[in-house]
């Protein structure tokens, strides 16, 4: 039995309607499959890629998170600080004011505290002369400064009196460190001597801890 689609011999060389239309469903078929494999490749790349992009978020955190560590590690104490044996202590004075209101005594007073308390401490030759010391220690008491009513985000200090301890290395008159230490706010005359001491024997203290320094037992 002849092929209704099959073209006869004046047209042979024409496709009829019949042989286009199973020609596209030949390629239909034969590209199907080859479809629903490519959209099951791209199924799989979205769903694989993503672990892969987190961890890959991950490992890019890592060197971040280590700077942040690095960045907050604490830097060295200078040598000379905790290898000195022998200290002058300089006294740089106070501001005007100060004495004998609000507090008790003369602008020497924190001088000679802090004196006696290295002295007492028996962990450094306090020597006289500059020239002989390794450290020099100068201690200066400030006056308040600034708007009486500070404003912390605006990054004003609080107008309180303050030591300032700066440490010198005596050969070569660089400083290699400062520590400071305000005196609490008060309104009796009792009152401020004592937060006097407390802020001198906290930036003792602190010196201290910053030196390595322990107390002399007898």
């Amino acid at each position: 039995m002849a092929n209704s689609c099959e073209p006869d011999s004046l047209h042979a060389d024409q496709k009829t309607p019949c042989s286009l239309s199973e020609s596209n469903d030949a390629d239909y078929r034969k590209n199907q499959p080859i479809a629903q494999r490519r959209k099951g490749r791209i199924r799989m790349r979205k769903i694989t890629s993503k672990p892969f992009a987190a961890l890959g978020l991950l490992f890019a955190m890592i060197p971040a998170a280590s700077q942040r560590q690095a960045a907050t590690a604490p830097a060295p104490v200078p040598p000379a600080i905790r290898a000195a044996k022998r200290i002058f202590v300089s006294n740089a004075g106070s501001d005007a004011g100060l004495f004998p209101h609000p507090f008790s005594g003369d602008p020497d007073r924190g001088y000679n505290q802090l004196y006696g308390a290295l002295k007492t401490q028996g962990s450094y030759e306090l020597v006289t002369d500059p020239s002989q010391a390794e450290l020099v220690l100068e201690l200066r008491l400030t006056a308040p400064y600034g708007p009486s009513n500070a404003d912390k985000q605006k990054g004003a200090s609080d107008p309180l009196p303050m030591f300032r301890l700066v440490v010198y290395d005596a050969g070569t008159h660089y400083v290699l460190w400062a520590l400071s230490q305000a005196i609490d706010l008060a309104y009796l005359q009792k009152s401020h001597d004592r937060n006097f001491d407390d802020a001198l024997s906290a930036l003792f203290v602190e010196f201290e801890r910053l030196s390595g320094k322990v107390p002399a037992t007898n």
